[in-house]
């Protein structure tokens, strides 16, 4: 239970020291006006041409922001007590594990030093070798960032062309809705057009031909009536016959001379 106890307090104070960028704890810590904390590095290589924080965003009026040394400081107690409890002993001498084999690429203590199985290896403290892989995770780490931020970048402008393409599609769509909204309202105006002129020359035409049907109506009746005074004349007696036939057949050849040519113009013109 006090082994749990004390590990959740550790956990608690490693979040109350990590740098909000790099999630690790402090290193050479710096303070904003906003009184944010960063790691000096972490902040450089974080910093735009605004000098936002990256936490609250608020611009900060320092160009060389100082040092937060009681930070710094509570930061190399902390890491300094948690190498203390979590290093393990020696399986072999039950000492502390202070020295790195660079050999067996190991570590180990004072003893298997002087031991005949490390007899002749090199060694180096293990703080500074873990500090010199620490470094090296770190260069790896900013590089995986900066891929990171490139890709981030690369996925705007992509963010960016996609939104593009999507306003141009439909600023297209309107445009092409809108000319073929004026080609049918054109159509539609020639159709109107082209059926009322249509309609006008049918009734003109129309109107003629019914003048033309008046006038052979009346060309018809009046020679009806000829022909009927004619048939008449011709059951008459003989006489009466001879004593008008010289009138009645110059008559009957005038009327029917008037009677072709009416019929003529009224059909041809």
């Amino acid at each position: 239970v006090v082994s749990a106890s004390l590990s959740n307090k550790m956990a608690s104070r490693s979040e109350d020291l990590s740098c909000p960028v790099c999630h690790d704890i402090f290193k050479d810590p710096v303070l904003l006006s906003c009184s944010h904390s960063f790691c000096k590095d972490c902040l450089q290589r974080w910093e735009k041409p605004t000098k936002e924080c990256p936490v609250c965003k608020k611009t900060s009026l320092l160009n060389d922001p100082p040092r937060n040394l009681a930070l710094k400081n509570l930061c190399e107690t902390f890491l300094l007590e948690r190498d203390q409890r979590a290093s393990p002993l020696c399986s072999l001498h039950s000492e502390k594990l202070k020295l790195f084999c660079l050999d067996h690429q190991q570590p180990v203590c004072l003893i298997c030093r002087d031991s005949k199985t490390h007899n002749n290896h090199r060694f180096r403290p293990i703080h500074d070798f873990a500090q010199d892989h620490r470094e090296e995770i770190q260069k790896s780490l900013k590089t995986l960032q900066e891929k990171l931020k490139l890709f981030e970048q690369v996925k705007g402008n992509c963010d960016q062309t996609a939104e593009h393409i999507k306003v141009q599609v439909r600023h297209t769509e309107r445009q092409i809705k809108e000319q073929f909204k004026k080609l049918h309202q054109f159509l539609q105006e020639e159709e109107e057009a082209r059926i009322t002129a249509l309609r006008e020359e049918e009734e003109l035409k129309s109107q003629m031909m019914k003048e033309k049907i008046e006038a052979l109506s009346r060309e018809i009746a009046a020679l009806s009536h000829t022909i009927r005074a004619t048939e008449e004349e011709l059951r008459a007696e003989e006489v009466s016959f001879l004593l008008h036939h010289k009138n009645q057949l110059h008559s009957f050849r005038h009327s029917q001379s008037l009677y072709m040519f009416s019929i003529l113009n009224t059909v041809y013109h």
